[in-house]
């Protein structure tokens, strides 16, 4: 079995899990954050919308500096921006996948900012950890901005207190 062909079961059930969140994003709280020092549930919700991306962007080259200041990032103003950005970066990403070779998804990748190297890892690490963990975990943080806003969190991996009780 080919490495993608074992990843995209995986990454389509997360993309599922993931639109399903950020359709419940409230339009009326994008300004919100539980803290000062937490993002806004807009920039949280765009983060997570372009965190696909990062397969893309892993895939299509060697490497990436943060320093070189050329991203900008989603600061949602709707549900629907986000979604229409979830779901094209989704797309690319599952694309590109799916067209990757073992052989280059063993190849190593790194992540550079300010002249240093903070990994160097195989891309199908990367995929792993900065791409689809990373959406998962910034996936639950967003359920609890919308716990904290009496928005019902769906079911993920079972039940949740507001969809199949527990």
């Amino acid at each position: 079995m080919k490495i993608s062909d074992a990843l995209l079961p995986e990454f389509d059930q997360e993309m599922g899990h993931t639109r399903k969140t950020l359709e419940r994003i409230p339009e009326d709280k994008l300004a919100w954050k539980p803290h000062d020092k937490s993002m806004t549930l807009g920039r949280l919700a765009g983060h997570v919308a372009e965190l696909p991306g990062f397969a893309t962007t892993t895939i299509q080259t060697d490497s990436l500096n943060f320093s070189m200041g050329e991203f900008k990032p989603l600061i949602a103003t709707s549900r629907r921006q986000v979604l229409e950005a979830f779901d094209q970066k989704a797309a690319e990403a599952r694309a590109a996948i799916a067209g990757a070779s073992d052989e280059h998804l063993m190849k190593t990748w790194s992540l550079e900012y300010g002249g240093k190297t903070l990994f160097t890892l195989p891309r199908v690490a990367v995929l792993r950890s900065m791409m689809l963990n990373h959406i998962i975990h910034h996936r639950a943080q967003l359920g609890v901005y919308l716990r904290l806003n009496n928005v019902p969190v769906p079911s993920i991996y079972g039940p949740s207190a507001d969809e199949g009780g527990m």
